[in-house]
């Protein structure tokens, strides 16, 4: 793990193992990321992902495992898709004015043995505080495919209390409690049309343990259009995830059928971006 902190914001770790996904995001000197307080399904690249507070999902695939059509060997999309496990390259790293910022590719094979690569950028503004992620996912391979993306923001949820709340024009109402649906979990997916600057805003908030602060999250909606919001309190699992993602919550084939596959020709790449602040 590198340490990426500017100065002002929060101290972020950043793992080079894996995608430069942030593992622990320590705020007010809290670090929110949920650690092992969540549900381990076998896969040992999602199994260590997803005790960070951010990782990516994707490209080749999203969510559940699916069968790969056509494949007689029983081989199915990973869930979460490829690219957790991938080593990032480290381009560069600045520290200049207050500011930190980061590059780094990284070289993915897909499931299907093609290769895809992931340009990262990663900036926190000393000034106020805010993480930007602007990503570049890159088709490196001879063939038209298929391009999905994901990312899970996931928050311990022994940080909240019954003051905290969702937050965001895409919800119902305009928001509701953390611990939303039926205990001890639940899920959904809604559109996040954008509502400022081509961007969709959701906040999660007060955070009593954080000085009462909100983490407010931006999400570049032309190529994010969907929000998905998990949570799961089974315990040893005690996890809030926002995730931004690319597509509706529908198997492969029910978004293929509906003429929502979003396909890259050899060389083609498609720009995905979010930021978050603790405000």
């Amino acid at each position: 793990m590198i340490e990426f902190a500017a100065a002002a914001g929060p101290k972020l770790m950043l793992d080079e193992t894996s995608l430069m996904d942030i593992g622990a995001c320590v705020i007010n000197g809290v670090d929110i990321a949920p650690k092992e307080a969540v549900p381990d399904d076998g896969d040992a690249r999602i199994s260590h992902s997803v005790q960070g507070f951010l990782f990516t999902c994707g490209p080749d695939h999203i969510r559940h495992r699916e069968p790969i059509p056509g494949r007689a060997d029983g081989k199915v999309y990973p869930l979460h898709g490829s690219a957790p496990g991938h080593v990032a390259k480290i381009l560069w790293t600045k520290f200049e004015n207050g500011n930190a910022e980061c590059r780094a590719d990284i070289d993915v094979v897909t499931v299907e043995g093609l290769p895809a690569r992931i340009e990262r950028h990663w900036l926190i503004d000393g000034g106020t505080g805010e993480v930007s992620l602007k990503d570049k996912v890159v088709n490196t391979s001879d063939e038209i495919v298929p391009a999905f993306l994901m990312y899970h923001m996931n928050i311990g949820g022994k940080w909240f209390d019954a003051g905290t709340r969702l937050e965001g024009k895409m919800l119902d109402g305009g928001g509701f409690p953390w611990n939303f649906g039926e205990e001890p979990g639940g899920i959904f997916c809604v559109e996040a049309p954008a509502t400022e600057g081509g961007f969709a805003e959701v906040r999660l908030g007060p955070i009593a343990a954080i000085a009462g602060k909100a983490l407010r999250v931006r999400v570049l909606a032309e190529t994010l259009p969907h929000l998905q919001v998990w949570r799961n309190q089974k315990a040893p699992a005690d996890v809030l995830g926002i995730e931004p993602v690319s597509h509706r919550w529908l198997s492969r084939f029910e978004l293929e059928t509906a003429g929502e596959f979003i396909m890259l020709k050899p060389g083609e790449s498609r720009n995905y971006a979010l930021s978050f602040a603790f405000v």
